[in-house]
Parts: structure tokens; C-alpha cells; sequence
């Protein structure tokens, strides 16, 4: 039995498929974390939603920033983009049942191994939430995905306001800020204020602002946090930290962590992708 992650798949089933071949995943065996970002970019999102849905309890989802963005283009919140890639989902004659998949999806995962503590999102963890604080905040998103109301949740979730949390916000305002540093975040200052425009590598911090990771006091830093999100960032590997967009869908590498006896024996497996898009 043996646990893996896996970074941003992007709709490359391709490339999902010889990676899980190259691991020797078994469905009866193995359990493996899929870091979000599912679908959109890559040639064939659908392919990836539905060998999840097929192997859901071996493929353990969490939801990034384009599945979400899957869902409003479905509910007509969100036009696509001309750079999207959606539309074997969105023309699918399974569509209903893919998009009912995905909406019960989480935006983060724990899962304890020998006895520590791994903690999984898409994107990021504000400093001033603990692990707890993190699923109990990603779950509020995941009841509005699975209420009634999804409709009005997705047309009320974008937005770059407001930019830090308060144990006061409520409503829309509450869950916009929780998807925004769930599924978005990659800079943000020491006081926790976060920032949507630079999408740099962690070296080319505007001014005034730090890797999320790298806020000092960050409650979480005792958690081993597993993430995507962060392409120019690239492979990540600290005692803390593991950052595992490498960039499949720009032609870089899908990656792996296959753990061992504990979180801290960890081998990295990637396969080559070929270039669905061009960056920039």
C-alpha cells in the first residue's frame, strides 16, 4: 500500500495515465491525492474527470482554481476563455454527472500517515490559519458547492476583495476570500494581505510581499503542506513543503511524491508532457 500526490493535471490524461503506469498504481492498493486543477488547458479534461470518478477512493480529488472555474462557465457566471480548454466537458452528453462530481469535491484533504500530519490545497494557506482552521474553512466553500444555491455562490465568488481574512466576514465576502486563498494565492505581505497579480517564481516577490509559505509566524509551518498551483515556482521540497506544479500542460513535467514509512521518506517520480499551450 502506498501514498502518493500528484501536481496540476490540467486535462492532460495522457500524461496522467503514464504517470500512474509509471508508478505501478493499483486502485485496490494505493492511494493517490490529485493536488486540483483537473481540468482546462489540456486536451482532454473530461478523460481526467472521468478516470477519477472511476477510481474515486484511490484518486482522492481536491479542487483548484480552473475546476472551479469549470463549474461558473457551466452556470454561466464565468464566460470561458479564447486560452480555455472545456469544452469535452461542457459538450459531454455526461456532462450533468461531471459536474455533479465535481461540485462534491473538496478544496483541501488531511491525511494522516504514520501518525503526522499531511495537509493538501491547491493553492495556499493564509499565516494565520492553523490546519484546522483550514478544513473547517475549506468545508464552508464545500457546503455551498453541494447546497442549493450553488448558482448564486458562483456568480458572487470572484473577486479580489476583500484581500485578508477577519473572523468577523460572512457571506459572500467570507467564502470569496477562503476560495481566493485556497485556490489562488501566491504572494501576499506578513499581515496576511494577498496579492492576484504576480505570478512569478517565489525569487521575484513584488515589493512588499512574500511567498505565502514564507510569512514568519505562519501557523501552519509544523504541517507538512502539499500544493500546486505555483508553475514558475516549479518543484519545491522542504521539510515543510511541497510545491508540485511543474508546469505538464506548458510542456514541462507531471510529478509525483511516492511516501515511504513516514512523510519524510519521500521519492519524487515525474514523465515529460507534451506542450498543450504556450505560456504567457
Amino acid at each position: 500500500m502506498a501514498l502518493y500526490c500528484i501536481g496540476d493535471i490540467q486535462g492532460c490524461d495522457g500524461a496522467l495515465g503514464r504517470l500512474l503506469d509509471t508508478i505501478g498504481f493499483s486502485p485496490s492498493r494505493d492511494t493517490v491525492y490529485l493536488l486540483g486543477d483537473l481540468v482546462n488547458r489540456g486536451p482532454d479534461s473530461a478523460a481526467v474527470l472521468r478516470r477519477c470518478m472511476r477510481q474515486e477512493g484511490a484518486l482522492r480529488c481536491l479542487l483548484g482554481n480552473h475546476d472551479l472555474h469549470l463549474l461558473a462557465a457551466a452556470h454561466g457566471a464565468r464566460k470561458p476563455s479564447r486560452r480555455d480548454t472545456l469544452g469535452s466537458v461542457l459538450e459531454a452528453p455526461d456532462l450533468r454527472a461531471l459536474l455533479d462530481w465535481v461540485r462534491q469535491q473538496p478544496l483541501a484533504r488531511s491525511h494522516d500517515h504514520a501518525g503526522q500530519q499531511l495537509l493538501m490545497v491547491h493553492a495556499g494557506v493564509l499565516p494565520s490559519w492553523s490546519a484546522k482552521d483550514t478544513l473547517a474553512r475549506a468545508e464552508e466553500v464545500h457546503a455551498a458547492l453541494r447546497g442549493t444555491h450553488l448558482h448564486g455562490f458562483l456568480h458572487s465568488m470572484y473577486g479580489n476583495t476583500p484581500d485578508h481574512w477577519r473572523d468577523d466576514l460572512a457571506g459572500a465576502d467570507r467564502l470569496r476570500v477562503i476560495v481566493n486563498a485556497l485556490t489562488r494565492l501566491r504572494f501576499c505581505s506578513a499581515e496576511g494581505s494577498m496579492d492576484f497579480e504576480s505570478t512569478e517564481s517565489a525569487s521575484a516577490a513584488p515589493p512588499g510581499l512574500m511567498p505565502w509559505f514564507d510569512v514568519p509566524g505562519r501557523r501552519t509551518a509544523d504541517t507538512l503542506i502539499a500544493f500546486g498551483h505555483w508553475s514558475t515556482l516549479g518543484w519545491l521540497d522542504r521539510s515543510n513543503l511541497l510545491g508540485m506544479d511543474t508546469g505538464c500542460v506548458w510542456g514541462g513535467c507531471l510529478s509525483a511524491v511516492r511516501f515511504g514509512a513516514t512523510l519524510a521518506e519521500r521519492e519524487l517520480i515525474q514523465v515529460k508532457c507534451e506542450q498543450a499551450q504556450a505560456p504567457g
